[in-house]
């Protein structure tokens, strides 16, 4: 592939149009074609057709483990709401609403569908595009009416009118205590130990479509770094980044941090203009079926100062001691203590001073999500697991470094689905 500088002698009228566009946030940003797109942007082909959607046959295994997890947490019934974790299971899309969509699994027995009245037909066109079609019971209710009246019924005509009702974690607190009041004889309890202990652990087929999310971000980074030039402010880089993305098959974006801005972990909203000397500190990523990409790239337009790649390469031993770490039976908390004892043994401590975050958070198809790699977090890893790997040095007033990839736990130790970083001048190793 070209470098950048090849790139940037041959479109310079190119970048200069992509310096005027708005922001990417803006609903007049420009759909960049022919002459007006980047080379290195318009040189990307779309990937889409490599992602493999989950399929109805692999939910109803999901089921099938959650329902072995009820057993052994001694939950008579799991609780969900529209979410990340009710799409996981049923492939059923459901947004936040103040109206009662709601899944109750049972330990045994048919699934029950509670949903408002109007949306049956919207409600049962997923299910029957799902693994619960043939398998679940839909109980409505009308606009006046009490749906968690719904729940108990449908609980006690499947002989569940006492026990433990598991509740996922983010089914609203007007949700659970409305199911609370009309089972007055059932415990609530977490549903996490169910769904965590589900979504945690990846197969091979999501594995494969993270390692595809991987890839197309650092694809659309790279390409927008090829585009990258003097005078750009951070949100026409940013719609460079999100551009490549859409090129690539897939929505995607990154936020990014400029100059001393780099130095706060989740950025700034002041307006912030690349110059020559300065870090980029870039953290997104993009979807594929569902599933989540998390990466940061740090850079610098030109040249490096000595103090930059100091920083940088305490970083570059920091996430390997992480990665070198990682492995079965290790606890998490492990692998967040030796990258941080790398970072302040490198005179950029103590503890949270200089590095103020976790090392990592686990990823699936929220980009956040169970288990997380941080102190007090005893918990075994599992081959399967998969986390963002991301010591960060935060230097206020001057600049941050952060280098983020993500990683899945194998059989004997752990690897990373793209190449990291190779330094601050060349990211990509180009």
């Amino acid at each position: 592939m070209p470098t950048r500088r090849e790139f940037l002698e041959t479109s310079s009228a190119a970048v200069a149009a992509a310096i005027v566009a708005p922001s990417p946030l803006s609903p007049s940003s420009p759909s960049y074609q022919g002459d007006t797109m980047p080379p290195s942007i318009k040189a990307l082909t779309s990937q889409k057709g490599r992602a493999r959607p989950i399929s109805a046959e692999e939910r109803q295994g999901r089921l099938e483990r959650a329902r072995g997890l009820l057993a052994a947490e001694k939950l008579d019934a799991l609780f969900l709401t529209g979410g990340t974790s009710l799409r996981y299971f049923t492939n059923i899309s459901w947004g936040m609403s103040e109206r009662l969509l709601g899944l109750i699994l049972p330990r045994e027995g048919r699934s029950l569908v509670v949903c408002p009245a109007f949306e049956h037909d919207r409600a049962q066109e997923q299910i029957e595009a799902g693994p619960l079609k043939g398998s679940a019971d839909v109980m409505v209710w009308e606009e006046h009416e009490d749906p968690y009246r719904r729940i108990a019924d449908g609980l006690r005509t499947r002989g569940i009118t006492t026990g433990r009702l598991g509740v996922e974690e983010t089914v609203r607190y007007v949700f659970a205590s409305g199911a609370a009041a009309a089972l007055p004889a059932m415990q609530l309890a977490s549903g996490s130990p169910v769904t965590a202990g589900c979504r945690m652990v990846k197969d091979g087929h999501e594995l494969e479509l993270m390692r595809l999310a991987a890839e197309v971000t650092l694809k659309a980074y790279e390409a927008a770094y090829l585009a990258l030039k003097d005078g750009m402010t951070q949100d026409q880089f940013a719609e460079l980044v999100a551009l490549a993305h859409r090129r690539l098959g897939f929505d995607g974006a990154a936020g990014v941090q400029v100059g001393k801005y780099s130095a706060l972990p989740h950025g700034s909203a002041a307006p912030q203009v690349i110059r020559e000397g300065t870090i980029l500190l870039i953290d997104g990523g993009c979807s594929v079926e569902g599933y989540a990409s998390d990466i940061s790239r740090t850079f610098v337009l030109g040249r490096a100062t000595p103090r930059m790649k100091q920083v940088f390469e305490i970083e570059q031993r920091a996430q390997q001691a992480a990665l070198a770490t990682a492995r079965p039976g290790v606890e998490c908390q492990a692998v967040d203590a030796a990258a941080r004892k790398m970072i302040v043994d490198a005179g950029f401590g103590p503890d949270y001073k200089y590095f103020t975050h976790r090392v990592g958070h686990g990823i699936g198809m929220d980009g956040h999500e169970w288990p997380y790699l941080v102190r007090g977090n005893t918990l075994p890893l599992k081959p399967g697991m998969t986390f963002s790997d991301e010591p960060g040095i935060y230097i206020p007033g001057e600049f941050g470094v952060r280098l983020e990839d993500d990683m899945v736990i194998t059989e004997n130790g752990a690897e990373l689905f793209t190449p990291t970083s190779p330094s601050l001048e060349n990211p990509f190793g180009r």
